[in-house]
């Protein structure tokens, strides 16, 4: 096995901590492995610059991962490399997607016994990379009040809480939005018609689990994108149950198409990418990088 350098973030909390250290002792019974932690993105950048052909460990959640991936594609270097993953974080979403085990020492088994495969990306028009989901709408607006949740509760070590906290403040009074919905130059939805929520997937869930593009799969070469126009209040209830089941891309008011070119305009939005927002927004595009990097998933 190739030597490990396995960055973790600064900022962890003590579970964090001990789950790495029981991972730690898995890996160092197959390979040499070196921590280092990171605050900033400057931080992480040095430590990529010294990592040489060491395989970097991401010891953290999807917006580890995130902050790893997009440091590796900005430096030239993603193409390269192949990446492991130590799912320490709230959500782990991406870990689900790639059946990376959620505990800190089966994960270090998978890492230990795992092969290397192909990861799409999900690339902005500005070159900014998203590794799991970008969504917009209801989901956008619960992920920015789940933030704050998550925060508060996150000294209770219930962040978790947030998220779900979130969506539930959402459902009440959710952002309705006239937008137009492109997907390989193919209108989904047009300004005619307000949207609920509009999520370009290239993993299946978000926020802990809820499988918001549930047949994402982040090697196929392919983007899910899901429109949801329940708008009303009854519609927006079964929406919701059928979410949780992941049953609501078969619903009649539920457009859920597939392509490797999206783009999304109309009225002022916000998109949550990988946990972090951005907007007020007008109008953004994101496209498929096929192949992008190689990530160690459990062997089969």
């Amino acid at each position: 096995m190739d030597p490990l350098l396995v960055i973790r973030n600064a900022e962890a909390g003590s579970a964090d901590e001990e789950s790495l250290e029981r991972a730690l002792t898995v890996l160092r019974r197959h390979t040499s492995v070196e921590v280092q932690a990171t605050a900033d993105p400057g931080e992480l950048d040095g430590v990529l610059h010294r990592a040489g052909s060491r395989r970097i460990v991401v010891a953290g959640g999807d917006g580890s991962l995130h902050a790893v991936v997009s440091a590796l594609y900005r430096r030239g270097e993603l193409k390269d490399r192949t990446l492991g993953l130590l799912p320490l974080g709230t959500g782990n979403d991406f870990a689900r997607s790639v059946g990376m085990p959620l505990d800190a020492e089966e994960a270090a088994l998978a890492l230990a016994g795992g092969t290397p495969e192909p990861m799409d990306l999900i690339v902005d028009e500005v070159g900014r990379v998203v590794v799991n989901n970008v969504h917009v709408g209801a989901g956008a607006k619960a992920a920015q009040r789940g933030a704050r949740w998550k925060s508060r509760l996150g000294k209770a070590g219930v962040g978790k809480l947030g998220y779900p906290i979130g969506a539930a403040i959402t459902a009440w009074n959710p952002p309705l939005l006239r937008l137009r919905v492109e997907v390989d130059g193919v209108p989904v939805v047009d300004f005619d018609e307000q949207v609920l929520q509009v999520a370009v997937g290239n993993g299946r869930s978000v926020g802990g689990g809820t499988e918001l593009t549930p047949h994402a799969d982040p090697g196929d070469g392919m983007l899910d994108v899901m429109v949801s126009r329940a708008t009303g209040p009854i519609s927006r209830f079964i929406y919701a149950a059928r979410l949780g089941m992941g049953t609501h891309p078969s619903a009649v008011d539920v457009d859920y198409v597939r392509g490797r070119q999206v783009s999304v305009s109309g009225e002022e939005f916000w998109c949550s990418a990988d946990g972090e927002l951005d907007g007020p927004e007008r109008h953004r595009s994101w496209r498929l990088e096929r192949a992008a990097y190689s990530l160690v998933v459990p062997r089969t």
